[in-house]
């Protein structure tokens, strides 16, 4: 299962991409984070258990300490070939 989030907010320059990876990563999700031109971070993950996308999308919705998220809005999205399929990335 493939899922997208695009978390709005205070989440730029606060250490969102690098909190998101290391706890993406302890769950055994994949995918990537990537700042947007708009101020947006985008987060593509694909996990085989939906409930570790469950708990990940619980991780952003909290943010680290310094990050005052708003809102996060997820769509489901086809498997894509390319996101990375062993680890998660920082874009």
């Amino acid at each position: 299962m493939t899922v997208r989030y695009l978390i709005s907010g205070a989440v730029q320059g606060v250490g969102f991409r690098w909190y998101v990876a290391r706890h993406a990563r302890s769950l055994d999700v994949t995918g990537y984070a990537h700042n947007l031109a708009d101020g947006r971070v985008e987060v593509v993950a694909r996990a085989v258990d939906p409930a570790r996308l469950e708990r990940l999308e619980a991780v952003l919705r909290a943010g680290p300490p310094n990050a005052r998220v708003e809102q996060v809005r997820r769509e489901d999205v086809a498997d894509e070939s390319s996101l990375p399929s062993r680890s998660f990335d920082i874009r």
